[in-house]
């Protein structure tokens, strides 16, 4: 069986010979230095930018070289059409009486214009997690592994692994599994095998084969 290296640009290949290049794994595209990104994490656009480097801005605007925040995502993430990581850097500051950010308009200014903003907060961002098409993930957010964001939410704050949020502002909806599986799982973490053995047991994590998995352990 035939699977992509985590350094693979453009990991889906249709029948016909075709490469898919509005699917690519985050980190054999993106060199920069506010991101981490887990093996096979993936993300897809419709109108995918026209160069590998460009996905960085597109999903994450406002995340600057010289931003004080980081991105943080887990392996075997997927990140669905327009979905966008508001950072720190989009904020204002919003103490005085006006939020109008006049520094950035003077090049003199600009480089320190983030050092009058609060501290950046890191976005942190589990394995396996499913990110629905235009949803916006805030600075700050925490969230766990196995996770499913509903198309369109906005998610702030702490998100527990395996959980099901949607909304704006996202609230869980419900939990995928009972608290026993779920901490079986993170003990399984089978996220962090090597892909042969993933692909060997792909039938039980898929399948909901709790008991196939605990065996691997």
């Amino acid at each position: 069986m035939s699977f992509p290296t985590p350094d693979t640009l453009y990991p889906v290949t249709f029948p016909d010979g075709t490469v898919h290049k509005g699917n690519v794994f985050l980190s054999a595209a993106i060199d920069h230095p506010n991101w981490e990104i887990g093996d096979y994490t993936y993300a897809s656009d419709f109108d995918p930018p026209a160069e590998p480097q460009d996905w960085a801005g597109r999903l994450a605007p406002y995340l600057f070289s010289i931003s004080q925040d980081r991105i943080i995502i887990g392996k075997f993430g997927q990140i669905a059409d327009s979905v966008r990581f508001i950072t720190d850097g989009a904020n204002h500051a919003r103490e005085g009486f006006s939020t109008f950010p006049f520094a950035i308009h003077d090049p003199t200014r600009f480089v320190d214009y983030p050092k009058t903003l609060r501290p950046g907060r890191d976005i942190r961002i589990g394995h396996d997690v499913w990110i629905g098409a235009g949803a916006r993930v805030m600075a700050g957010a925490k969230i766990g592994n196995g996770v499913i964001i509903g198309a369109g939410s906005v998610v702030s704050g702490d998100v527990p692994d395996y959980a099901v949020v949607a909304g704006n502002r996202a609230t869980v909806q419900r939990m995928r599994f009972d608290a026993d599986t779920i901490a079986a799982l993170n003990r399984v973490a089978w996220w962090d095998w090597d892909i042969t053995r993933i692909l060997a047991n792909e039938a039980a994590i898929v399948g909901r084969d709790l008991r196939a998995l605990l065996a691997q352990i």
